[in-house]
């Protein structure tokens, strides 16, 4: 996964001499093997997924090769551990502060049937990937079918949210645009339905258009 540059505690990798602890951070205890692998690796080393090596990934179904900077996996790990002891949860600050939905999250209608229902937001926290690709999070109040055996979608389900990304991103070229449905075991919040849209190159107007104006918390922090 990279070196730790200077042969540095993981922890301490990416920060500026005078602020690194000699202690690790609580956020950053307790780490999954990937997470640590990341945070230890200078951003010097690490390189940014172009747009044909996201497109291959999606292809593949190998989501779980999509990465964080490893900086911004750190800024992300903090953003969630402050979270959960502000909000609870990440969930509840997602549902109060991003999507404002006050639970039970009931939906009007059938799928992708009311608009009201779908709340597309700017991805708060981007994979390491090339600046010009754009990534959102699409929202909903209704359940994305899943085939209990595999987890993966339905045929219908995937029917469904095609035929929204085609009708909804239609001013952008076809080979530009590309989602997919985290794996149960990637989702970061589990109880609140959502998928990801990947732009390459898009408008900037279209963005603010379609996000009705969503700057991403990375981008506030």
């Amino acid at each position: 996964m990279g070196s730790a540059g200077e042969d540095l505690p993981y922890w301490q990798v990416n920060v500026p001499a005078h602020l690194r602890t000699a202690e690790c951070p609580e956020f950053l205890r307790d780490l999954t093997e990937k997470d640590r692998g990341i945070i230890s690796t200078p951003d010097s080393e690490y390189e940014v997924d172009s747009w044909a090596v996201v497109r291959q990934k999606v292809a593949q179904n190998r989501l779980d090769l999509f990465q964080r900077v490893p900086s911004d996996l750190r800024r992300y790990l903090a953003f969630t551990w402050k979270l959960r002891q502000d909000y609870g949860s990440v969930m509840n600050f997602i549902l109060t502060q991003r999507l404002r939905w006050t639970p039970p999250i009931t939906p009007r209608g059938r799928p992708f049937e009311f608009d009201d229902d779908i709340k597309v937001l700017r991805n708060d926290w981007p994979y390491g990937i090339d600046k010009r690709i754009v990534h959102l999070v699409v929202w909903t109040k209704f359940a994305l079918e899943e085939d209990p055996a595999t987890g993966d979608l339905t045929d219908r389900a995937r029917a469904e949210i095609d035929a929204y990304v085609r009708k909804v991103f239609s001013k952008m070229p076809s080979d530009h645009v590309i989602w997919f449905k985290n794996w149960a075991s990637l989702k970061s919040v589990k109880a609140v339905e959502h998928f990801h849209v990947m732009l390459f190159d898009p408008d900037p107007e279209f963005v603010n258009e379609i996000t009705k104006g969503d700057v991403p918390l990375c981008e506030k922090e």
